[in-house]
């Protein structure tokens, strides 16, 4: 049966009037439980929920109807279904009504009465139960989605903080909780690399301040991009100076590499944007100055404003560096090249003074990244080009810009410079034309297919 073990609760001063109740539910599959008072009744209810309660209108002390009435006010109690039994008329059934009851059994009770009004209101029961437990469910999961929501929207935030200074891939790491606490102040040696360019002042003298704004723009641009393709974090802008760190956040096997490769790349890159900046009668030039040491890091600023930022000697020295350098060079501190594995192509050693120090830096000019004296392009360098990079090469005799070369390959405008970067480096040379023009001397022109 539908209502087969509902617990029912038959509320009645007199025992006997339990007992045939009992009897009558009994048979049919209730669990029946007898109280002789309101109070035994409320103290069973407390102890064991029932599906149903039948209870006497007429009792001493708290009778049937002031009981209905104590059911309803507890929010626990409000939909448990309550059929009064009355020996009364009309009026006694209005007083049930207000009081709450849901229905009515007249003395004497029919067996097959009391069955269908038992059996109706448990099925509303239950079906009220269904409800209640399915709105529950369902603000359970509304609970859980909003939860999940924010998360999100934490998340989006933390990502978002994190892009303004860290590259994609480093900021994708970092988008956990646990890995923001890397930007916490801490202390680490790590490797710097610090952009300018030599003709700033003058050209921002001369020129609009629109012009200044658009060229900015794009210098911020192409550093950002080629760092961001060697995984480097961007310290704060100012002006045309712009820092970059390496071994932190996240440490990487040798900075010094890293930030030599780096530096040579964006020389690389920056010769292109050189040469669009003076068809418009620009000239900045770009200097590069690269340190090694301890710097204390963290997020600098307050709320709503912070930047991630480095603090020591190690930056002063190689803001300093990039500010002496001359348009093309690269300038770096005998500490960095002592901690770079592979060959490099460095000037002599000199003394340079650094406005605000007391003493001279030892630095270099990295020429490029290899042992090899300049002009020596002979066909022996063909060996370490890659397949790929020998197709760049031909589609750079062909006079196709990055982008253009991007597209014929299709890969990544970074994946492009990158490429470029190399080729200059394995080859020695400071620019796309003398790549052309050996590509021209040793066939290269004729590599790519397309």
């Amino acid at each position: 049966m539908l209502s087969e073990g509902a617990r029912v609760l038959a509320v009645d001063d007199v025992p006997a009037n339990v007992e045939v109740l009992e009897s009558m539910l009994t048979p049919y599959g209730y669990d029946v439980t007898g109280a002789l008072s309101a109070n035994e009744a409320l103290e069973s209810i407390s102890a064991r929920l029932p599906d149903i309660v039948l209870v006497d209108v007429v009792m001493p002390g708290v009778d049937g109807l002031e009981l209905c009435r104590t059911l309803r006010a507890d929010p626990s109690t409000r939909f448990l279904p309550i059929i009064l039994i009355t020996a009364g008329g009309e009026r006694q059934r209005v007083q049930g009504l207000t009081a709450g009851a849901d229905d009515f059994l007249v003395k004497p009770i029919d067996r097959g009465e009391l069955l269908a009004r038992v059996r109706s209101l448990v099925r509303i029961k239950d079906y009220h139960d269904t409800m209640q437990r399915q709105a529950d469910e369902l603000a359970a999961w509304n609970r859980r989605l909003e939860t999940r929501v924010q998360e999100q929207v934490e998340q989006l935030q933390r990502l978002g903080r994190l892009r303004q200074f860290l590259s994609p891939q480093v900021a994708d790491l970092l988008i956990s909780t646990e890995g923001e606490t890397l930007l916490e102040t801490h202390r680490r040696q790590i490797a710097v690399v610090s952009c300018s360019l030599p003709g700033f002042r003058a050209l921002a003298e001369t020129s609009a301040p629109e012009e200044v704004v658009g060229l900015l723009s794009e210098y911020y641009l192409a550093v950002g991009n080629i760092s961001f393709g060697y995984s480097a974090s961007v310290g704060p802008f100012a002006g045309d100076r712009v820092s970059l760190y390496f071994n932190d956040p996240l440490p990487v096997d040798n900075p010094a590499d890293q930030a030599i490769t780096l530096a040579l790349a964006l020389r690389s890159r920056m010769y292109d944007v050189s040469d669009a900046w003076s068809r418009r009668g620009l000239s900045p030039g770009f200097a590069v100055g690269i340190d090694v040491g301890y710097a204390t890091l963290g997020t600098l600023g307050f709320a709503g404003r912070q930047e991630y930022a480095a603090v020591g000697l190690v930056v002063d020295v190689a803001t300093g560096l990039s500010e002496q350098a001359r348009a093309g060079q690269i300038l770096a501190t005998d500490r960095a090249l002592a901690g770079v594995s592979g060959a490099v192509d460095v000037g002599p050693a000199r003394q340079v003074a650094l406005p605000g120090f007391t003493r001279t830096v030892s630095v270099v000019e990295v020429r490029s990244a290899g042992d090899r004296p300049r002009g020596a392009h002979d066909a022996a360098l063909q060996g370490p080009l890659s397949e790929r990079e020998r197709e760049v090469v031909g589609l750079i005799a062909r006079g196709y810009s990055n982008r253009e070369i991007a597209q014929q390959l299709t890969i990544a405008e970074g994946t492009a410079v990158r490429h470029v970067a190399n080729i200059l480096n394995k080859l020695g040379f400071r620019s796309r034309a003398q790549v052309a023009v050996w590509a021209v001397q040793h066939n290269e022109a004729a590599v790519w297919a397309g």
